[in-house]
């Protein structure tokens, strides 16, 4: 049995081999968001909420939720994040944290099968967090990194979650219950780091049979344009045998690549998904034209009676072409594989 099952009181969402990409709703962590920061420390969760309920709807099946805000009540605050987000969806969560009471609150608090997010290869982080995860019946996410730190060679990325996923089993977990996070490193950083992860993807599931996951915009750190990269990098992951990530849904051309690439793995059936998709989206865009048609709408106009330029800048002279924007200076320079990149 490959497939992980996570749940909440009354839905599943089922990350597998041949089953359609499960996006994890990436939005509700406070790490990069000030204002959200400030608005958990104050006991504010409107955001969450709102965060939430607007993931949801774009299409996520599954919510991350992290509360790691610096010199706060961490537990405490998982704790109600948790149960507030379980109180406006039903789409299951994953649990995330890397204080060890902050989980402990969080799976207290939920209702349904988490994931865990998440354990290490470290000897210390597994003796505290595998228990937890065997006593609640809950899947983990393995992150393939341990004592040494991260290592930049996939081989022995590949070895430490080997150790975690055997590891786990002698805790009565079983290995579908294991999710692992190769760690997808900044391409601007390392320019193998793509190729790495897809090469890692395809041993962890043809050689120890585990779903796997990762922190999708990590990968475009530092860089213009990143949800085009995050997106490719998805349908490419995708088609080494990616089977989760945790995402941004909100962003259009990062969540119609994952659709793509659902349909070109042929874990979209039928293309059902996708044509349900832009058969709603043509409908949308129709209506629309009809409208303006019906209201005989007109270009706007300006004082002389010609067209004026979109967004009120002034029309360009025919023949030029204005100057491409120089793209930011990329910052080299290692991302946290779960925290720093993640929330955009």
């Amino acid at each position: 049995m490959t497939d992980t099952v996570i749940s909440s009181a009354t839905r599943e969402a089922v990350i597998g081999f041949d089953r359609p990409f499960v996006m994890i709703g990436e939005r509700i962590n406070p790490t990069g968001r000030k204002m959200l920061a400030e608005e958990m420390r104050s006991g504010d969760f409107s955001r969450v909420e709102a965060d939430a309920l607007a993931q949801v709807a774009a299409g996520a099946h599954m919510l991350d939720v992290n509360a790691g805000v610096p010199l706060a009540d961490e537990p405490a605050m998982l704790a109600t994040a948790i149960k507030l987000v379980q109180s406006v969806t039903d789409v299951p969560l994953s649990i995330d944290s890397s204080v060890i009471e902050a989980l402990e609150a969080g799976v207290d608090a939920y209702v349904g099968k988490p994931l865990i997010n998440s354990v290490t290869g470290e000897l210390e982080v597994m003796e505290r967090v595998l228990p937890l995860v065997a006593r609640a019946g809950a899947a983990v996410v393995a992150i393939s990194n341990d004592e040494t730190g991260i290592s930049e060679d996939p081989d022995v990325r590949f070895e430490v979650a080997r150790r975690i996923v055997n590891t786990a089993a002698d805790y009565g977990i079983p290995r579908h219950d294991v999710v692992v996070d190769p760690l997808v490193m900044p391409i601007g950083a390392m320019a193998t780091a793509g190729r790495q992860v897809f090469q890692l993807v395809r041993r962890l599931r043809d050689e120890l049979d585990v779903n796997t996951t990762c922190g999708a915009s990590n990968v475009s750190f530092g860089l213009p344009n990143r949800n085009v990269i995050t997106g490719t990098f998805l349908a490419m992951a995708i088609g080494a045998g990616l089977t989760s990530a945790i995402m941004n849904p909100l962003h259009a051309d990062v969540k119609a690549a994952v659709m793509a690439g659902d349909v070109l793995a042929g874990n979209d059936q039928n293309c059902a998904a996708w044509i349900s998709e832009h058969r709603d989206r043509a409908s949308v865009g129709a209506n629309g034209a009809a409208g303006g048609a019906a209201g005989g709408a007109r270009p706007p106009r300006g004082a002389g009676g010609a067209p004026r330029a979109r967004g009120g800048a002034a029309a360009r002279p025919p023949g030029r072409t204005p100057p491409s924007p120089q793209p930011a200076r990329l910052r080299a320079r290692w991302c946290s594989p779960r925290r720093g990149a993640r929330a955009s």
